[in-house]
């Protein structure tokens, strides 16, 4: 059993050349063969696997695992050595040869019936951290029981399997298929789930911003297949981000507010070097929030698209999501922050969206986890279907829905000062916040103080980091920040 490698909620990550070693990565993928040749449900024997291949039509006779890589410093390299260590295990192995968004590999495991696909990726960390992804059989990032049974069977760094194995980073065994069909299978899909009519007639103009990453080789083919005008920045391949941090958030987003504005285009779209979070820039230059984003795809889904079913989002996300939900007539459930969470219920087949205010979307009849590629797609799908600028959409939306304002802030805690903090809300926690009084305290995640009217505080720790994150929202402008300040002095008041 591992002590040094632990998977966090988007896989293991560590900085490269230091925790992510090719011997790290060799020893994750011993850990993972094993997952998948000996679990009772989630193995290629597994109770669930094969009800999955089953629903599938298809009968599988050797576990298949699809392999790729994002454009990181070493991605490539650590993506053989995966490759290679799954195949010494009796593992067929299918290799991406182009840089391959996560999204895009989930859909290759469900198109192909795998048992699963290691992507070799730090998604949107700084320039020195790298990382892989396990993603299970049903097209999803690991669920916390398949993380810790994987975790369990990584063999030690002294283990004598390791010394037969080659970490040869030129080389690739021979057994391995490596292959570009996983991108043409992929945007044939999306060809179902958008209005191509609409978007051919629609002479559209969108900027494109890959971040140096893996939509580098899918939005300029989709829409200018399409017949839209494309113009793009950062379709190349830089192993420093161009020396920003790749989240496509406004900061990281600020030469394609340029792009947009000087090109007089209609639509910036971007994603984060693995494709899993979104980000758009409006005609007019403004960074729109994924938690405006969302209540507007979940209208467009219902409206024009007709899907009917259940909606989902994180505890911490806009409640706009229940405005437009009610308003549809669609049942909503909120879950804990991390997208795992949401995915379980996409599974179901019972959602048609679900979302997270950090830029993560997922929707019905794809795959059941969060597709940045998609969420810019289905805004260029809707501009295209309604034929109206956004500011236009956003202005008939809310004729029909009230608009909420939100704020995040992240305040750096030790340790034992994030345990107190929590301790002491649970059990004496406020009555009221900023002379309103505490409706209800949701506990699903952190703890949410809903006040008397809808505005809400959130406070909970950070997943990931040594932070305390607060969250605000209200139909005010200004409440937000005076929330915010208020969770400030109550986390103050504890340490």
């Amino acid at each position: 059993m591992s002590e040094d490698i632990k998977f966090s909620t988007a896989g293991f990550r560590a900085i490269t050349a230091d925790g992510l070693t090719a011997q790290a990565v060799q020893r994750l993928a011993y850990g993972i063969s094993d997952h998948i040749l000996e679990h009772p449900f989630y193995g290629f024997e597994g109770i669930g696997y094969k009800k999955h291949c089953q629903e599938q039509g298809k009968k599988p006779k050797k576990p298949l695992v699809i392999v790729g890589f994002d454009t990181r410093f070493l991605s490539k390299q650590l993506a053989y050595v995966a490759a290679n260590a799954l195949v010494q295990c009796g593992i067929t192995v299918r290799l991406a040869e182009l840089p391959l968004p996560t999204p895009v590999a989930e859909w290759a495991v469900l198109n192909e019936c795998a048992v699963g696909a290691v992507v070799v990726t730090g998604s949107e960390g700084e320039y020195y951290v790298n990382g892989v992804k396990w993603i299970s059989y049903y097209g999803g990032i690991a669920s916390n029981e398949i993380v810790a049974d994987i975790e369990k069977r990584i063999p030690p760094s002294n283990a004598q399997i390791l010394k037969a194995s080659s970490t040869d980073f030129g080389s690739l065994n021979a057994a391995v298929t490596v292959t570009k069909d996983f991108q043409k299978s992929y945007l044939a899909h999306l060809e179902k789930l958008l209005n191509i009519r609409a978007l051919k007639k629609s002479k559209l103009k969108i900027a494109v911003d890959p971040l140096f990453g893996t939509a580098q080789n899918y939005f300029r083919p989709f829409l200018e297949k399409c017949g839209i005008r494309v113009e793009g920045i950062h379709e190349t391949n830089d192993a420093l981000f161009g020396g920003t941090v790749p989240n496509a958030g406004p900061v990281s987003l600020l030469e394609l507010k340029k792009l947009v504005l000087s090109k007089k285009m209609d639509l910036g779209i971007a994603c984060n070097p693995d494709c899993d979070k979104f980000g758009l820039i409006d005609a007019d230059g403004n960074w729109i929030s994924p938690n405006e984003i969302a209540p507007l795809l979940l209208d467009h889904l219902v409206r024009n698209k007709k899907l009917k079913g259940r909606v989902c989002r994180s505890v911490i996300t806009s409640h706009l999501m229940d405005q437009v939900a009610k308003n549809s007539g669609l049942m909503l459930r909120e879950t804990p922050v991390g997208f795992k969470y949401i995915t379980e219920l996409m599974i179901s087949g019972q959602y048609i969206m679900g979302a997270e205010e950090s830029g993560g979307l997922a929707i019905a009849n794809h795959i059941p986890d969060k597709d940045g590629l998609l969420a810019c797609l289905l805004v260029v799908d809707l501009l295209a279907t309604e034929n109206k600028k956004l500011k236009q959409i956003k202005k008939d939306f809310y004729k029909k829905h009230k608009p909420l304002f939100g704020q995040k802030v992240s305040v750096p805690k030790t340790e034992t000062e994030i345990n107190r903090i929590m301790e002491r809300l649970d059990i004496r926690p406020p009555l009221s916040i900023n002379k309103t009084s505490v409706w209800r305290i949701d506990s699903t995640d952190g703890f949410k103080f809903i006040l008397k009217g809808g505005s809400w505080l959130a406070i909970r720790p950070s997943g990931t980091e040594r932070l305390i994150r607060l969250y605000a929202e209200s139909f005010d402008e200004k409440s937000p920040n005076l929330l915010i300040k208020e969770g400030k002095k109550i986390i103050d008041s504890i340490v």
